[in-house]
Parts: C-alpha cells; structure tokens; sequence
C-alpha cells in the first residue's frame, strides 16, 4: 500500500508540474520582422470582446482598432454595450465580454468581495495635473463671490453620485476647503448635462462635472472651471482597465497581445496631446468613437489622462476603498490582492518598451 501511494503522489507531482507549466506558457518570442514589429500574430484570427460606450477613456481601444495595432496581431475586436455597470460585470466574470471599463464605487467594490471575479489590470482615466477632465465648476455669475475652495460655504453643489468617485472626489474637496458635509449643500445630480441648466437658472452654484460640458459649458458662459481637482486630489484613479479571469488567466497569448496593441494606442493619444504629434489624426478617430463629434473642441478640452505605460494609482483605489468602508456603504472584504493584477500589463511594457515623456 505504501508502495502505492508512493506512486500516486510522484503521479500527482508530475501532472500538477505539466498543469502548472502549460498554464503559464506564453508565446512571447519577439522578432522585429513580425507585422507588430515585436509579438508574432496569433496563428488564427481571434475575437476579443470589449464593454465600452463611447466614452473619451476608450481612446486606447479606439485607436489601436483604427491604426490597425490589434489586426498585427490577429485580433479582431468587438465593442459591446451594456446598460448599466450591474450587468457589465457579471458578463466580465463569466467570460461573455473580455475587457471592460470599471469607475471606483462601493457598488464595485462589493459586487467583487460577493464573489463576482473580475481582474483590475490597467488605468483607463485619471486627470492630468492642472488640466482636469473632472473637476469642479462654478456659475460665471459667482466668481467675484466664490474665489476659494472654503469660499463655497452655505453653497449648493451637485454631483453625479454617493458612494463612487465622484463623492470620494467632492470629499477630499470638503477636507482641503476645511468645511465639514453639513457647511454645504449636497445635490444629487445624476445627468452632467443637467448640470449646466441647474447652474444657469440658478438652482446650484456649483457643481463637479466632466469634459467636454466643461469646455461647452464655459465657452457658453454659463459656468467657469473652478481651481483644479489635482489641487486636492492629484492621484485620483477614475477609471481602470477590467479583465475577465480566463481571458488574462487562461488566453494569456492573446491578453498579452491584446494590451500591447492597448498600450500603443494609449502612446498615440499621448503623443497627440501632450506632444501635438500626429494629432489631426487622433481627434479624427475620437470624433468617429465618441459623442464628441466636433473637431474643434477637441482642441479645447482637458483631456482623459491615460498612462502610457497602464499604470494606476493603486494607492488611491485603496484609499477610496476605505473612505466608502467609513462611510458604511462596504458589505464584505475586498481581496486587493487578488482582484488587482498588472501581470499582463507590465509584460507588454517588457515588450514594447517604456514610453519616452
């Protein structure tokens, strides 16, 4: 008997080292000649699936499909709409969809500690020091009025949400300002557009809204931009880069392939706006994917900050964590450990290369 299970448990130690091997190997041999100049293409056209409505923080999808990033890979991709966020994650999870956007919100975070298993893998949004895309905003009437944060005592001002990025945001303002929840005016306000009437008609003062309102906003008068949301929260993560486990587990041939067509399309959007490379043609295909259709404003807005290399601040996704946890709204643990993993992310940057400021 021993003998035996002796036998079975070498056996065990055999197929688990195969398993284990096999599920880690990745085809990552790199080669100049390839059409990517670096990963060799899939051997067969693949379909990665993508969660995103247009918003201005796709931008590294939008362009890697139009420059043809994910084609020299053999990656076909599909941009996919959900309704809401509620039914984008367990889609994620169960494999439905490949990569989605996700905002920080208790919402999120709970749905992941009740066991809906989504990966965080890169950033898809923070703001840019000095040049928010969102940030706070007065009334154009107020400004002799409200000159500072602390100003905006006895002041009503709406925000999208409770208990997501745009509370943990108007929070860190109150803190900085000194005020305490109660020295304010909490409006809820769901629509960003709704925003501009409420503060021409005069029913708010201020409000913390997104581009391009902003932009439109104040070339309409009806509001001016407010100091900067980098003044008090200058590595804020809006938005990040969602993966489904078998896709960045399981299809890491592809995954990897997938983020390095990412990242290059996150250079060009950095190259155009930061450096003004190239940048006729980026605003030409962010005009095809977004609501933005203006050419024009595009040259006038803050931009979404998008990392060139994917890295988050995963400091600040803690801290908004805890804030929401304080503030009662956090049912269950979140494991950051497992949730959050750049593996595949910092593999690319290995192939592709660092991103020269």
């Amino acid at each position: 008997m021993k003998k035996w299970l002796g036998l079975l448990f070498v056996l065990i130690l055999i197929v688990g080292g195969c398993s284990q091997e096999e599920s880690v190997k990745v085809n990552d041999d790199v080669s100049k000649d390839n059409p990517s100049g670096d990963l060799a293409p899939l051997s067969k056209k693949t379909k990665v699936v993508i969660a995103e409505d247009g918003s201005a923080s796709g931008a590294g999808f939008y362009i890697a499909n139009e420059k043809g990033y994910f084609d020299d890979y053999n990656i076909e991709v599909e941009f996919a709409t959900f309704a809401n966020s509620d039914d984008m994650l367990p889609a994620l999870a169960s494999g439905e969809v490949d990569i989605a956007g996700g905002i920080s919100s208790a919402a999120f975070f709970n749905a992941i500690a009740q066991g809906i298993d989504v990966k965080i893998v890169a950033d898809k949004g923070h703001n840019v020091k000095g040049k928010s895309y969102f940030t706070f905003v007065i009334g154009a009437d107020k400004e002799d009025e409200i000159k500072d944060y602390s100003d905006l005592k006895g002041k009503r001002i709406a925000v999208s949400g409770e208990h997501g990025v745009d509370d943990y945001i108007y929070q860190l303002m109150l803190e900085h300002a000194g005020l305490a929840k109660d020295d304010v005016e909490f409006v809820l306000m769901p629509d960003f557009g709704t925003m501009l009437a409420a503060i021409e008609n005069g029913s708010i003062d201020a409000a913390l809204n997104i581009e391009p309102l902003i932009t439109q906003g104040v070339s309409q008068g009806i509001h001016v931009r407010f100091g900067d949301a980098t003044d008090f929260a200058p590595e804020a993560q809006i938005a990040m880069v969602l993966g489904s486990p078998q896709f960045m587990n399981d299809e890491q041939d592809v995954s990897l392939r997938f983020m390095a067509a990412y990242l290059k399309g996150v250079r060009d959007y950095n190259d155009a706006f930061k450096k003004g490379e190239g940048k006729d043609e980026i605003i030409d295909i962010m005009t095809q994917y977004t609501a933005l259709k203006d050419a024009a404003v595009w040259e006038d807005v803050f931009v979404t900050g998008l990392d060139p290399n994917g890295e988050m601040f995963i400091g600040d996704i803690r801290d908004q964590y805890e804030l929401y946890k304080k503030n009662g709204a956090i049912r269950g643990e979140f494991n950051f450990d497992e949730a959050i993993d750049t593996s595949v992310t910092e593999k690319a940057v290995e192939i592709i290369g660092d991103y020269e400021e």
